[in-house]
This record gives structure tokens, C-alpha cells and sequence, in this order.
């Protein structure tokens, strides 16, 4: 779906193995709304045209790391290194017992069919990647070929921009006519402040838009770089203050392609909470808002 060079042998650090237990108790049913399981590879290879090679992370790992922090439910974001295979994402899904759902990487010759087994296998979205290190632009006459045939599965569209994408898509954004997450706070850079124009246009988006959401979670990409982060806070509170109804949190575990200070994912949990020091809200991004766009059936 994306036309860039690939380069598989760009591998990525693996994710800390020590996650601190955090501060914050979670509420009852907290949902990680965006998290990846890679591999183990032996079982689920990798895309031969993957931009990256990960380290295994099993969806036993991730289950682990949940238990230490308090998660009771999950979105697994199918991610690019496993292609539109959507074997290992729909094998997490069904270990779950119920508690994980999906977004998928779908192709344009996707059959009917074959949409309707992934909405049994618990997928509820698809998801397209505009950054450029993970290939780009996607074709916009199959994104929108796309968009329409989700539609009548009730399903949604995240975005995986880069902060500039939000400038050039304008008219992409306004077409949409289903519900779609922007993934990271659309990774706009911390160190341009609250004023640069691609922050300011996102806050438009959300504000006039009803079918747009946020993820406030990967802090530590729009961040310069240092745990634990708190560059990144007021980005994420501003975009709660305008409507905290259409916000996800996710950890982002198990963090591909950081090249800066690799997230601890306790730390992260006690960066939310001071993101969101407010229990209502809290509640509603962890538990109501997952319920809503991913449990609703």
C-alpha cells in the first residue's frame, strides 16, 4: 500500500524489561488502546517487504507487562513489519478471551469475505501509514475505496501521521466520512511548542470534526527525547480539554523505532495520570471511550 524503499534489516531496540509498577491504580476494565504484538517470528514471520525488523514481542510478553500495570483489555494495532498477514494479530485476539480487539493492514483486493472473518476475529478498524520512514503515502483512490467498504461494518480508520501530514491532508481529513484516530498526537514535535501550525490545525480538526479522535499516547515521539517525557504533557491536555469524549490512551508497547530514551511502560501509566489528573476523565479515556468505539457490539 505504501511505494518507498524497504530496508528489513533496520532493526529496533526491544522494548524495557523492567517496567516499574506504577503509582496510579487503573480503573476496572482500562483499556490499552494501542499496542502491537510482533512475532515470535518463527511462528509469524515478517513481511519480506517490511521497513524494519523488530524483536520478537509474543502476545505472552504483553500479557505479562498488562498484569504488572493494571490493564484489563487491549487494542492490538496490527503493525507494518507483519504486512496485511493478519495471522498474528488475530491469534492475539482470540487468546484473549475476549478482552483484545484489533485494527487491521488491509489490501485493495481484500474480498468481502474476507473483511466479514476479520470482524469475527475482533477487528474493528484499519490503519493507514503516511510517516515517511515506514513508506509514505498510501494510494488515496484505494484509501478511499477502503473507507467506503468498512463503512457498513461499523468500523473506523486510523491515521499513522507525521506532524506535516496534517497540513498537506487537509482535504483527506475532510472527505472522511467515518470515524478515524489520529495515532500519536499526530507526532507533532514538542520542541515547536503549543503555536506551531500543524498543532494548532489538529486542535481544529478536533474541534470541529465529530468523527475525529486522539490518541494521547506516544509521548516519548513527540517528545525531544528524555524520560520521562513531560514535554509532551501539555500537548495531550490540550487536546483532552477540547473534548476528553473522543480520546484513547495506549502504551505504544513495545515501542518500535524509538532512537531516543526507550519508554519504561510504568512510567508511562504515572505520565498519564499526570496528563489526566482528573479520575472522571480518567475513567472515561481508559474505560468508556475503548468501550465505545471497540466493545459496542
Amino acid at each position: 500500500m505504501n511505494a518507498a524503499a524497504k530496508n528489513p534489516s533496520k532493526g529496533c531496540l526491544p522494548p524495557d524489561p523492567n517496567p516499574v509498577t506504577p503509582a496510579l491504580i487503573l480503573p476496572a476494565g482500562a483499556c490499552d488502546a494501542h499496542c502491537h504484538v510482533f512475532g515470535p517470528a518463527n511462528k509469524f514471520p515478517f513481511a519480506a517487504d517490511r521497513s524494519y525488523t523488530p524483536p520478537d514481542a509474543p502476545v505472552e510478553n504483553l500479557r505479562k507487562l498488562h498484569a504488572r500495570l493494571g490493564i484489563e483489555r487491549a487494542v492490538i494495532v496490527h503493525a507494518s513489519c507483519h504486512g496485511t498477514d493478519m495471522a498474528v494479530t488475530l491469534d492475539a485476539i482470540a487468546s484473549s478471551g475476549g478482552s483484545y480487539r484489533g485494527v487491521a493492514c488491509v489490501e485493495d483486493l481484500i474480498t468481502d469475505r474476507e473483511l466479514k472473518r476479520l470482524h469475527e476475529g475482533g477487528i474493528r478498524g484499519i490503519r493507514f501509514n503516511f510517516v515517511k520512514h515506514l513508506g509514505g503515502v498510501p494510494d488515496l483512490d484505494v484509501f478511499h475505496r477502503l473507507v467506503a467498504r468498512i463503512k457498513p461494518l461499523g468500523w473506523h480508520v486510523v491515521l499513522h501521521f507525521d506532524a506535516e501530514d496534517i497540513l498537506t491532508h487537509q482535504d483527506l481529513l475532510r472527505r472522511i466520512d467515518v470515524p478515524f484516530i489520529i495515532d500519536h498526537m499526530g507526532r507533532v514535535k514538542a520542541a515547536e511548542g503549543l503555536a506551531q501550525r500543524p498543532f494548532q490545525l489538529l486542535l481544529e480538526l478536533f474541534r470541529n470534526n465529530p468523527l475525529a479522535w486522539i490518541k494521547v499516547c506516544g509521548s516519548e515521539r513527540v517528545s525531544v527525547g528524555k524520560r520521562p517525557f513531560r514535554d509532551a504533557m501539555p500537548f495531550a491536555r490540550a487536546l483532552i480539554a477540547v473534548d476528553s469524549a473522543r480520546i484513547l490512551w495506549g502504551t505504544d508497547w513495545p515501542h518500535p523505532n524509538i532512537t531516543k530514551d526507550m519508554p519504561n511502560d510504568g512510567e508511562l501509566v504515572d505520565l498519564f495520570a499526570e496528563i489526566c489528573p482528573d479520575a472522571a476523565e480518567r475513567q472515561r479515556i481508559l474505560v468508556d471511550n475503548p468501550s465505545r468505539m471497540y466493545w459496542a457490539d
